[in-house]
């Protein structure tokens, strides 16, 4: 059993605090500030076996992948509106110019291979983060075949819009069923816990470094991948509270 983290002082995605402890089982984007504890908003720290053992599963199960489905649904009007992709995305997208695979193949593949990483980090996955790790991939392909290129600008913007938003709203879906981290959110928490870096300083380095591989490989940087840098955290710590789904996680 690893030890559990004590505390990081520095932020946990944009303007979020991190200056209560942050626990080895969340994800990088939930908001502990001092204000909204995570007694109040219910958040459990829960080892993936305990995950499964909590209650209220049905529920959880049906949250997470309604989340995911929206998250990958999400990042495809976003790769659609042109205008900025996520930073992971705009990786995924580059690599996806260059071989004959589908966007959101090329994102399950990434998100199995940051799984492995996690290996000698000491993390454990949870049901959710496998099934983050493959169907948003899934979804995100099917966003892409539904939906199509706006021509206005104003659409475009206002896709980009709905696709910000509609990303933070499935970020807080999947965290709030308490079924395990993303595979990237783990990779950094992970290496916060094993470094004397912030989950901030961590987050930062790997996504400034994913979308310049990304770009130089023909992904699409724009004001969209810089409103979602900027927005995502305190859009997630505004919809998550009500969607943390209350659980009793075992004492034995």
């Amino acid at each position: 059993m690893r030890p559990r983290h004590t505390a990081h002082r520095g932020t946990v995605g944009p303007g979020v605090s991190t200056t209560d402890h942050v626990p080895d089982d969340v994800p990088v984007d939930v908001p502990v500030e001092p204000d909204l504890p995570r007694s109040v908003l219910g958040l459990q720290r829960m080892s993936p076996r305990d995950q499964l053992r909590a209650g209220r599963l049905p529920h959880r199960l049906v949250q997470l992948f309604i989340g995911l489905t929206i998250f990958g649904l999400s990042m495809a009007m976003l790769i659609r509106a042109g205008l900025g992709m996520i930073p992971w995305d705009v990786f995924h997208y580059g690599v996806a110019t260059h071989v004959p695979l589908s966007f959101g193949t090329i994102a399950i593949i990434v998100a199995l291979f940051v799984l492995l990483l996690w290996i000698p980090l000491r993390e454990m996955p949870g049901l959710g983060t496998v099934a983050n790790a493959i169907w948003v991939g899934v979804s995100a392909d099917i966003g892409l075949a539904l939906f199509s290129e706006p021509e206005p600008l104003v659409l475009q913007i206002l896709m980009m819009v709905a696709g910000i938003v509609l990303n933070a709203f499935a970020t807080a879906m999947y965290i709030g069923a308490q079924l395990g981290p993303g595979p990237r959110d783990g990779l950094m928490t992970g290496l916060a816990h094993r470094t004397r870096f912030s989950v901030r300083a961590i987050r930062t380095c790997i996504e400034i470094a994913v979308v310049a591989v990304g770009w130089l490989l023909g992904g699409v940087v724009g004001v969209g991948t810089v409103i979602f840098a900027l927005s995502i955290g305190p859009l997630t710590q505004a919809f998550l509270p009500p969607l943390v789904v209350k659980v009793n996680p075992p004492t034995a």
